[in-house]
């Protein structure tokens, strides 16, 4: 993989690693006030239910950072591919379901990645 597919890869891993944060640490304090429209009382409840997202956006940001400890390149570019198309159908999925924004923020920049390293 190139450098700027590898800068790619490690910024969707860091966009995950926030994620994790986010939905594990911050839901009732942050959440408030980045998801709007969901109503305030149901942050609290929901919490555990975040925290599990949070958890797995920690495992695809682990398995996109794994890609920068493979020295084969088509092993690399292949697990890095898996990751991306988690992460891509993750954001199509909440695109559709939570909010539209998550399409912008998660699964169009694993797609862009994705379409770099197929045409590379």
């Amino acid at each position: 993989m190139g450098t700027a597919i590898d800068i790619l890869v490690g910024l969707v891993a860091i966009l995950h690693l926030y994620f994790l944060w986010f939905e594990m640490f911050a839901w009732t304090t942050r959440g408030k006030r980045i998801f709007k429209n969901f109503p305030p009382e149901l942050f609290e409840p929901t919490k555990p239910l975040a925290a599990n997202q949070g958890l797995y956006n920690g495992f695809l940001a682990a398995g996109l950072l794994w890609t920068f400890f493979i020295t084969d390149p088509v092993w690399k570019s292949n697990i890095a591919l898996f990751f991306l198309g988690c992460v891509a159908v993750a954001g199509i999925y909440g695109a559709m379901t939570a909010d539209k924004k998550i399409f912008l923020f998660q699964a169009a920049p694993a797609i862009i990645t994705i379409i770099l390293l197929l045409v590379k």
